[in-house]
């Protein structure tokens, strides 16, 4: 999936190293009569208030925990850069290594480095069960080049989207979809509405929802998070970036970055749960490329519905329960966002969807069932 950006005015490094000693007392974020946030600080103010517990490790540490950045521990590549598997000692050389997630960020140009600071910063100031942890960083501007990495906790059963579109991995069930949904969603709220400052994702996908080894699922990669609005503001206004497929379309056209261009993007992933299909396939017909223009020909309130479902599924599924879920994100993809539902309703909706589905005692109705197996045969 291909990434887009304009490069940004990059901030220098010294601004991750300064720290205010002075540290004011925190203020709550207050709701104006516009219903926009305000916040007398920003995230690099609440970074400098904060003591930071990141250990700071030297290039060759890591360079030593990789194997010299092996490919066969190689776990990721993105626009970012790439994420190896490494293991690290602890900090007084005592006890066993620890398995980490150790991404090395390109740095041609300035844009490795912002995110980079950007992810450092962000999660610096987050605390949540449902967020990835960042362990520590490294920082070199040398003779031999600019080196930029951050260490992770290790995810060992990778991504969401690793489990819905391998064809190698067991098939996820749609339990098991709809809690990994309600972690994300979660998450997502409490960026949202859960800090002194509101924090925009930027970049909600499939490949950025991480599980751990009970598929409890973690948000990574906040280097294209923002602040929110502040004040009388409705909006940030910032260069277009994010994954083609997933980002809203009024943030694209018009480059006004709201909340509500998280929701789009939730959306969008609720029918990838859904179909098991990615957001853009180029290799399908031309009317089944694009995921939401595929999925608009079978309404949720349709028989022609169960038409969409992942058919990995073998219909082991409520049929209610997906229609409510196809309904949320329809919700989320409203054309004006302002319409689009908070994260906290979207939480309330899975766990809805959730609780149908484990009090259901009939996976599908058999008469549709059988209905879309004989279309879908016939195609």
């Amino acid at each position: 999936m291909k990434c887009f950006f304009f490069k940004e005015k990059s901030k220098s490094a010294p601004e991750l190293q300064n720290k205010n000693k002075n540290k004011s007392p925190a203020s709550k974020r207050a709701t104006n009569s516009t219903g926009s946030i305000s916040s007398p600080r920003s995230v690099k103010d609440l970074y400098r208030e904060k003591e930071q517990s990141f250990r700071v490790f030297t290039f060759q540490e890591l360079r030593d925990a990789t194997n010299g950045f092996n490919r066969m521990l190689k776990i990721g590549e993105g626009g970012f850069g790439s994420v190896y598997k490494g293991s690290i000692k602890p900090p007084d050389g005592q006890g066993d290594p620890v398995i980490v997630a150790i991404k090395r960020l390109n740095t041609r140009g300035f844009q490795g480095h912002k995110e980079w600071l950007a992810e450092v910063q962000f999660l610096s100031i987050v605390n949540h069960p449902n967020l990835v942890k960042l362990l520590g960083y490294c920082s070199v501007d040398g003779e031999r080049g600019i080196q930029r990495l951050l260490v992770y906790e290790f995810m060992p059963n990778r991504s969401l989207e690793n489990h819905l579109f391998s064809r190698t991995l067991p098939v996820l069930p749609w339990k098991t979809r709809l809690e990994i949904m309600l972690g994300a969603a979660e998450g997502l709220a409490y960026l949202h509405e859960g800090l002194e400052i509101q924090v925009i994702y930027r970049d909600f996908k499939s490949s950025n929802v991480l599980l751990d080894e009970d598929f409890h699922p973690k948000l990574s990669d906040f280097g294209l998070a923002r602040e929110g609005p502040q004040g009388d503001q409705t909006h940030v206004s910032t260069a277009v970036v994010g994954t083609q497929g997933y980002a809203a379309p009024e943030y694209i056209e018009t480059g006004h970055l709201k909340v509500q261009s998280d929701m789009w993007s939730f959306g969008v992933v609720l029918y990838e749960i859904l179909t098991g299909r990615r957001s853009l396939e180029r290799n399908r017909p031309t009317t089944e490329q694009k995921l939401l223009d595929w999925v608009k020909q079978y309404p949720a309130d349709t028989s022609r519905f169960s038409m969409i479902m992942d058919p990995r599924l073998r219909n082991q599924y409520p049929i209610v329960a997906a229609r409510k879920i196809a309904k949320l994100a329809d919700s989320c993809l409203k054309k004006n966002a302002e319409d689009r539902p908070s994260m906290s309703q979207i939480v309330e909706g899975l766990k809805q969807a959730l609780q149908f589905s484990e009090m259901s005692n009939t996976p599908h109705d058999n008469a549709e069932s059988s209905r879309s197996r004989l279309v879908q045969k016939g195609k």
